[in-house]
């Protein structure tokens, strides 16, 4: 196998590193004794799945690689279809409880802006809204080109007449 050695006190010293065994290759029987003389056992078994049977259906082993994110990810999609079935639906289920409380909220601060009635969130969104109208406001004073632009091509727009290609049977 050439590999330096040297006896010192009665024992086999080893002068250089030396590999003696490459994962994969077939291990000859010139190796095996050297390192049991040694006493150096570096086999370790493990499985390497290349396809996984389950239920009469074969998949690829890259099924077995899922991450805690993949569950994660998984689950919350879930969550996500179960509120959005919820919503349509009406049947009312905890992951929708968030959506329909907001949309509530929505309907109330909107009356809010059509009546007298009022209270302390709707009001921060009154301010909001008032603010943000002074703004645009400003915007397209300072920009009164681009808002007359805007309002020419607006007028401009015509309904188009739109064949329906004898949908319903109608012969002309």
């Amino acid at each position: 196998m050439n590999i330096q050695t040297k006896i010192v006190k009665t024992q086999i010293e080893i002068v250089a590193d030396k590999k003696v065994i490459t994962q994969g290759l077939k291990i000859e029987g010139s190796q095996v004794a050297l390192l049991e003389k040694l006493k150096i056992r570096p086999f370790s078994y493990k499985m390497n799945v290349k396809k996984v049977y389950e239920d009469g259906a074969i998949f690829s082993a890259e099924v077995l690689d899922i991450t805690a994110a993949d569950i994660k990810n998984k689950f919350q999609n879930a969550i996500l279809n179960m509120a959005a079935i919820s919503l349509a639906s009406g049947y009312l289920t905890k992951p929708a409880m968030p959506h329909l409380l907001a949309n509530a909220f929505k309907n109330l601060a909107a009356v809010t802006f059509d009546s007298d009635y009022s209270f302390k969130q709707a009001d921060k969104m009154k301010e909001a809204s008032k603010n943000a109208s002074a703004a645009v406001g400003k915007s397209a004073v300072s920009g009164g080109k681009v808002a007359a632009a805007a309002v020419v091509e607006e007028e401009v727009k015509e309904e188009a007449d739109v064949d329906m290609g004898n949908m319903f049977g109608d012969e002309y």
